[in-house]
């Protein structure tokens, strides 16, 4: 396993749509081990692989206390919402940013495993929220895109600052 490079916003690596897995062999097993072990490196609780730079339709996750339960999915989409929640979210590749954002407050969400067989499963609370989160990601969409258009402004001008001052310092 090798920790990943996660991207982080304003690259624009990050809007890219990740493209369909057609066919389940070896590397889509390293690709997800890597992405967990990334992910437990950061502290996350979801990746996507388009934030490692790699375009294809994976996620990790893990909601679980003890951060031993981590679900992998391919090609993974929301089938079916309902309900509103407003929760808190962060994002590995918008460090140090949290905000509020709406999201579906239950969902019917369906995947393949590394394996090729096809789940369907409904998710409520964090983990409906991080599998929104994640699929947002590799359809090329943040978190902060939710965020009003001043929020945002402001978080991009508080970026270029801190990318200007870690400049000067080198």
């Amino acid at each position: 396993m090798a920790k990943l490079e996660v991207l982080h916003f304003p690259d624009p690596r990050l809007r890219k749509k990740a493209l369909v897995i057609e066919t389940m062999d070896a590397s889509i097993q390293s690709i997800a081990d890597d992405m967990l072990e990334t992910m437990y490196d950061e502290g996350g609780i979801g990746l996507a692989a388009t934030q490692v730079n790699i375009q294809q339709r994976i996620i990790v996750i893990d909601v679980s206390e003890d951060r031993d339960k981590p679900i992998i999915m391919i090609n993974p989409e929301v089938v079916a919402s309902e309900g509103i929640e407003q929760m808190q979210e962060g994002c590995l590749s918008v460090p140090g940013y949290y905000d509020d954002v709406e999201r579906a407050e239950n969902i019917k969400y369906s995947y393949l495993t590394v394996t090729g067989e096809k789940i369907e499963e409904d998710a409520n609370g964090l983990l409906s929220v991080c599998i929104q989160h994640e699929i947002d990601h590799l359809d090329g969409k943040l978190f902060i895109d939710y965020l009003s258009p001043l929020k945002r402004h402001r978080l991009l001008k508080k970026i270029e600052k801190q990318d200007k001052l870690q400049a000067q310092a080198l």
